[in-house]
């Protein structure tokens, strides 16, 4: 283990509650998972002090403007283990729900944090949490989100949208996410010096599209993502490029598209964007979990939606990835990693599902088909007191507590050796994830 590594094992130690004291966790495993620096697949981490002030660039679709849903106990303002991020990160023994004292208590606690660190703030939370790599789903990067340490993701939704949307704009969340795809969009136009649709698909593709992809690429992006989901189902269909093009030609020309014919040119442009990333080793994203809001389609994000497209053999060298691990369809996005080509992670179920309940799931998978887990947290910024930084270091105790409790049962249970506990340990938190982004392995 190389020296930035034993630095963030010392962090992390000193901060979380020893996983050995939890009495139903494998003192020896118990010990791997504490000490093995993490990727975490899939998060939102914002800018570092100054830039931080003004950072929007955490998510396409940010979720703070949504209509109110029933929020998960974890993202509650009384949710207790706060309590303990407040005092591993900042060093103030608050407890929620916070006053109007408190509040002021910890804002200048984390402003001293902040003040100290500066440009290295978001590392510091990264330290903290005991992760050496963070896949940062973001817009854009900037200070204090750079490599070696954040790898982007960014978003590419916005490109399967070239024209009016309106009709698409079935619910008051759309309504708010589709404008908010058109700024993306804009942005990309502008990034290859067009300020609108070519008047031909195949010139989208060669000037638009796959320019942006290529360019992404180069500026380090690992993967893309999709936050779909929230925008229509899952059911990504396998049309002509004869009805895409009959699309295009209609939208181009300025009529408004029904949402028939858009998600012809969608299912379309999406297969030829996948086609495209596993041309450049570049991993496809996907939102996968019931989402944020009221109006979020549950029955949309089932990922058995996305077995025709891991079957298409024209994709076989795409990964595509399943964030949040598919809940509530945890056994369906289980089944889905027999395709050579499909992931999970468990980013979001990390905060909102208690460890216990989280670990009977990942055990299962881990029987299954162990290379194909990833460790991931989804730290994001939900609240002034939920930030992305408590969500990041809460979804990291807790899978790592989730991860031993399931290691443990299977040791136990006769399934595995201790030797091969260890190896999964490794492979879940940190070796998975490197093999699929090519990155260096843990020594073990």
């Amino acid at each position: 283990m190389h020296s930035r590594a034993i630095t963030i094992f010392f962090s992390f130690a000193f901060t979380l509650p020893t996983l050995a004291q939890q009495r139903d966790i494998d003192h020896t495993i118990a010990r791997v998972i504490a000490s093995t620096p993490a990727i975490d697949n899939h998060a939102h981490p914002m800018l570092s002090p100054p830039d931080d002030a003004t950072d929007r660039n955490f998510d396409a679709l940010p979720v703070d403007n949504m209509a109110p849903q029933t929020d998960p106990v974890a993202w509650r303002p009384d949710w207790p283990a706060q309590h303990d991020a407040w005092l591993a990160l900042y060093g103030v023994n608050l407890h929620a729900p916070l006053t109007p004292e408190a509040t002021k208590q910890l804002d200048a606690a984390r402003d001293r944090v902040k003040a100290r660190e500066g440009a290295h703030y978001s590392q510091y939370i990264l330290d903290k949490s005991g992760i050496v790599t963070m896949l940062a789903n973001r817009v854009s990067m900037g200070t204090g989100v750079q490599r070696p340490r954040f790898l982007w993701v960014p978003y590419d939704d916005a490109l399967l949208f070239p024209f009016d949307t309106s009709a698409l704009a079935d619910t008051p969340d759309r309504k708010q996410f589709f404008p908010l795809e058109q700024k993306v969009f804009d942005g990309y136009m502008k990034g290859v010096g067009l300020t609108k649709p070519p008047a031909t698909l195949t010139n989208y593709l060669f000037l638009v599209v796959l320019p942006t992809l290529s360019h992404q690429k180069s500026l380090g992006a690992v993967a893309v993502k999709f936050e779909l989901a929230y925008l229509r189902p899952l059911d990504i269909g396998n049309p002509t490029r004869e009805q895409a093009t009959a699309v295009y030609a209609r939208g181009v020309a300025g009529n408004k598209l029904s949402p028939a014919e858009y998600k012809i040119l969608q299912d379309y442009l999406f297969r030829v964007i996948a086609l495209e990333c596993g041309k450049l080793s570049l991993a496809i994203h996907f939102h996968g979990m019931s989402g944020g809001g009221r109006y979020f389609s549950i029955a949309g994000v089932n990922p058995l939606n996305l077995e025709p497209l891991l079957n298409d053999a024209s994709l076989k060298d795409t990964n595509f990835v399943l964030l949040h691990g598919g809940w509530p369809f945890v056994h369906e996005a289980g089944s889905m990693l027999q395709k050579p080509n499909f992931y999970l992670d468990i980013s979001q179920q990390a905060l909102s599902i208690p460890a216990r309940t989280l670990s009977i799931w990942l055990r299962e998978w881990l029987e299954l088909y162990p290379e194909k887990v990833l460790f991931a947290t989804d730290g994001y910024p939900f609240s002034s007191s939920l930030g992305w930084e408590e969500s990041t270091w809460l979804s990291a105790r807790n899978a790592r507590q989730a991860l031993g409790l399931a290691l443990t049962g299977m040791l136990r249970d006769g399934e595995i050796t201790s030797a091969r506990a260890t190896e999964l340990a490794h492979m879940v938190l940190h070796d998975n994830a490197a093999t699929l982004y090519r990155l260096p392995t843990t020594n073990h």
